[in-house]
């Protein structure tokens, strides 16, 4: 049986910034790359605690927030 995390692009990442990303039409890291790192906090539901978990995610891929 899959996890949660397994099936998620996003990881270990909590709940209301998974339906922030949701809500904003974010489905992959590819996606997520094309916000800045500004843009992604302003996203509701998205804190602090979430860059460093997508920053891994994103890293692992090759990818970064947009400069």
């Amino acid at each position: 049986m899959k996890t949660e995390e397994s099936e998620s692009p996003f990881g270990k990442l909590g709940n209301p910034a998974r339906r922030a990303l949701a809500n904003a039409g974010i489905t992959s890291l590819l996606e997520l790359s094309k916000l800045t790192e500004k843009e992604f906090l302003h996203l509701h539901g998205v804190g602090k605690s979430s860059v460093p978990v997508v920053k891994e995610k994103m890293k692992a891929a090759g990818l970064s927030f947009k400069e």
